[in-house]
């Protein structure tokens, strides 16, 4: 008999052991154990930082020379905006070319500023396909289908410059966000000009 419960206690000892090795670890956290997802969210939150404040000069200047670019189209587009009897599809674009290009202007400025850079600094370069005060000068006397005519030809050109501006910070940009922009101008402009120059031709 003694032997019979020495035996069975040995037993249950034996379950009670195998079944405490083989709990769950995940299903019972023990309080203040589990670090795992919130160090990782850290450190995804500390990338995104980083990766918004990682720049090269090829960043600066096309954040820094698309922004008078930008502003001066969305003048051009101002300008038609406010004129009458324009072909409703001039009238449309100029619109979709100012509601695209103002909050652009203000995502560059804000990266500008984050990186701690001075667009004056680079305001000597040459921009490409930007009008002078006459062109402006003569858009704005324009009227009618002449005022249509002289918006998409000096904007077909405005377009090209900001297209060779956007390529080189597709190749050169260092920052993803700024290279991701320079992706986005080229294929909504590219689509504009061929957009502007079938108009021009109906006209």
């Amino acid at each position: 008999m003694k032997k019979t419960l020495t035996l069975t206690a040995l037993g249950l000892g034996a379950v009670l052991a195998l079944s405490a090795c083989s709990a769950p670890s995940g299903g019972g956290n023990m309080p203040g154990m589990d670090h795992g997802p919130s160090q990782s969210a850290s450190a995804a939150a500390a990338q995104t930082a980083s990766a918004g404040r990682d720049h090269n000069a090829a960043d600066t200047m096309f954040a820094a020379m698309m922004i008078p670019h930008h502003r001066q189209a969305v003048e051009m587009s101002g300008i038609m905006l406010e004129k009458k009897d324009l072909p409703k599809p001039v009238s449309e674009l100029a619109e979709r070319i100012r509601a695209a290009q103002g909050p652009e202007i203000e995502t560059m400025t804000g990266w500008l500023n984050g990186w701690g850079e001075d667009p004056s600094a680079h305001g000597g370069h040459q921009m490409q396909g930007m009008m002078g005060p006459d062109d402006l000068d003569r858009l704005k006397a324009a009227q009618g289908t002449e005022a249509a005519r002289m918006f998409l030809t000096q904007m077909i050109a405005h377009h090209e410059g900001a297209l060779t501006m956007a390529q080189a910070e597709s190749r050169d940009g260092k920052n993803p966000q700024a290279v991701a922009l320079s992706k986005e101008i080229v294929a909504a402009q590219s689509t504009e000009i061929a957009e502007m120059k079938q108009l021009l031709a109906g006209l």
